[in-house]
């Protein structure tokens, strides 16, 4: 998510704290690179683009939620 996409709570109230906000755009711009970086490892061990995104969406379709 960028800075101009809205981070919600479950109720679809926007999330207005500062902090969290600031917390989650630093979340979201290390987690961009790391991808980027683990993505383009791959590609350069041979590994196809399609195969190491569908792994890549893979492993986020199986994150698990805490219990609120």
């Amino acid at each position: 998510m960028s800075e101009a996409t809205p981070w919600t709570d479950r109720n679809g109230t926007p999330i207005a704290c500062v902090e969290k906000l600031k917390v989650l755009r630093e979340n979201d711009t290390e987690l961009r690179q790391t991808l980027q970086d683990v993505f383009e490892d791959a590609l350069l061990m041979g590994v196809a683009p399609d195969v190491m995104r569908r792994h890549l969406a893979g492993m986020i379709d199986a994150l698990e939620e805490l219990n609120p």
